[in-house]
């Protein structure tokens, strides 16, 4: 099969599972109501992401993704599906992803090295799995409006297509990042605005998971620019908002409206208008790390820094 029609028919049956969760979630009434921290207006049903892991799991098994990378998304899956049904406590929760980024780490092996050989192998893989850890928590922090986390994933995971398969390293993530990417814009048929069904944590950890082994196995092949650069706007929403919540004294695990692109929602921005920014700022991203042969690592990074800025400008902007 070229690998090119790989998102093609991802996104496809993407589309066609998310539809079919979608309606079995109604018939069971699994429902997200609106509280003083939604961002929506209608009870919407919750769990949609089983259809982007309905088509992710097999196809990646399919295809020779590591047995411990099916394993930690298959964990994170059940357990984010008790969470999303019962509200687990946060300790059982933060174990379950200790323990599925330490499978993630058995997958890149022993011999990779995300820091460059920059650290000792066993400071590169505890620091590899906070990064890890943080980043699949982070995903689901910034699932918050219709369409942004769905886009985000079809934006790493397409850019690392792209980089792996145009630079040649890596170049075995290219078909999984493919599948990720097409199976998160069929999902996206159904959760843009207004969305007819959310993600729920079933599928933000586990797509957080899964998008962080790409761009882990990405940078330990080589690719760390490209892999800084594809998700910095979530990154830096995320990270700068737990910053703010931290020294002012909030619980950082309490849901909140805080974030940048949830503030321009709050100040009259519809869900689209916002997501359609992110998905501009993300575009400019990707031609970034398609470029770093050309421009050379640091003036690349330096770009994509002033990008994300300027959209968190925008975005500050728009609630001011």
């Amino acid at each position: 099969m070229t690998p090119w029609l790989l998102p093609i028919g991802s996104a496809l049956a993407g589309a066609l599972l998310t539809g079919a969760v979608t309606r079995a979630l109604r018939r069971r009434a699994i429902l997200d109501h609106p509280n003083e921290r939604s961002s929506h207006a209608v009870p919407t049903p919750r769990g949609g992401g089983w259809g982007i892991l309905g088509v992710l799991l097999p196809v990646w098994a399919a295809l020779g993704v590591g047995p411990w990378v099916l394993a930690g998304m298959t964990l994170l899956a059940a357990v984010s599906w008790l969470d999303d049904r019962h509200n687990l406590a946060p300790g059982p929760r933060l174990l379950v992803h200790v323990a599925a980024v330490a499978a993630g780490l058995l997958a890149l092996g022993g011999e990779a090295r995300v820091f460059q050989g920059w650290l000792p192998g066993w400071l590169d893989h505890l620091l590899t799995g906070l990064a890890w850890l943080w980043f699949l928590n982070l995903f689901n922090f910034m699932d918050g409006i219709d369409g942004l986390a769905g886009s985000e994933a079809v934006a790493v995971a397409g850019g690392v297509a792209l980089v792996a398969g145009i630079g040649g390293a890596a170049s075995g993530l290219q078909e999984p990042a493919l599948v990720l990417a097409g199976a998160a814009a069929g999902f996206l048929v159904w959760n843009w605005q207004p969305a007819k069904v959310f993600m729920g944590d079933v599928g933000s950890i586990p797509l957080g998971f899964a998008l962080g082994w790409l761009l882990f196995a990405a940078a330990s092949a080589g690719l760390w620019p490209a892999a800084l650069l594809l998700p910095l706007y979530f990154v830096a929403d995320a990270s700068i908002t737990l910053t703010r919540r931290l020294l002012a004294g909030k619980p950082v695990l309490q849901a909140h409206r805080e974030h940048f692109y949830q503030r321009a929602i709050q100040a009259g921005r519809s869900h689209a208008a916002v997501v359609r920014l992110v998905i501009a700022a993300n575009a400019a991203l990707i031609v970034l790390a398609l470029a770093v042969p050309a421009l050379g690592w640091p003036p690349a990074l330096a770009a994509g820094g002033l990008t994300v800025l300027a959209l968190i400008l925008k975005l500050r902007t728009a609630a001011a």
